[in-house]
């Protein structure tokens, strides 16, 4: 087995180094035919460090659900589909997943009415320093948490839309409140992060572990910006396809 040795010096800790390299290794064929996983003398040996560098790094893998621990058998890998969510001119979560999860929600985490920054004002093309909503979002797919969202609507046109999406559960449903039947996904920045202290607790991560960060902005039928997202994706539990229009 080839040797793969970490970096003492990089400023990330040594196990969450190691639980990177195994889940890259994982995708690479790492493990037997039923999914068995080397054992910690093996993986310190092929790592360099001690067993209990590689003990911390497989019970963070497991609380993430990349692997599974079983009483006197061993460490699998726990082969969990991926769901595949599209990215495209219309980004919905319900129609995204539909197929592929018997059950989705989106839930509120909370809400606020505040000053937009520069960088929201530019996005929602209105004045630094006018009124916005900001919502926060969970979604769920099968009971999973599959993503986090902070979006922004110019409060002038949608003071209230957080009232209707606690009632429906749906960003969509809620536009119609306001006479937006239709919208559409004008871009889309897709980059890969480290999970942060919120993201840790509502996504149900344990520290280091990756998230797939996309910024969104999607506009009304006559081309206005209606909202800006960044929305965070549990990056083992989702996968971001992005389709271009005809």
């Amino acid at each position: 087995m080839e040797q793969r040795r970490v970096e003492r010096r990089s400023g990330v800790a040594l196990w969450r180094q190691i639980a990177d390299r195994i889940r890259q290794d994982i995708s690479a064929g790492l493990g037997d035919e039923n999914g068995r996983m080397p054992t910690e003398m093996a993986l310190a040996e092929r790592f360099g460090v001690n067993r209990h560098t590689v003990r911390t790094a497989i019970q963070a893998l497991v609380q993430e659900g990349v692997l599974r621990a079983e009483q006197g058998r061993g460490t699998f890998i726990q082969r969990q589909r991926r769901f595949a969510y599209p990215i495209g001119p219309r980004t919905r979560l319900s129609e995204g997943l539909a197929g592929q999860a018997h059950e989705r929600r989106s839930h509120m985490l909370g809400h606020a009415y505040e000053q937009a920054t520069p960088e929201v004002a530019k996005a929602l093309e209105i004045d630094v320093g006018a009124p916005v909503l900001r919502l926060e979002t969970l979604s769920e797919a099968d009971a999973r948490p599959i993503s986090r969202a902070r979006s922004y609507f110019d409060a002038e046109r949608f003071r209230g839309f957080e009232r209707h999406f606690i009632e429906t559960g749906s960003i969509t449903a809620a536009y119609r409140a306001f006479g937006v039947e239709d919208y559409l996904r004008r871009s889309t920045a897709i980059s890969a992060r480290h999970a942060g202290s919120d993201d840790l607790e509502h996504l149900q991560l344990s520290p280091g572990a990756i998230v797939l960060v996309a910024l969104g902005l999607n506009i009304d039928g006559d081309g206005r910006p209606i909202q800006y997202s960044e929305t965070r994706f549990s990056a083992d539990r989702v996968e971001l396809q992005v389709s271009m229009p005809d």
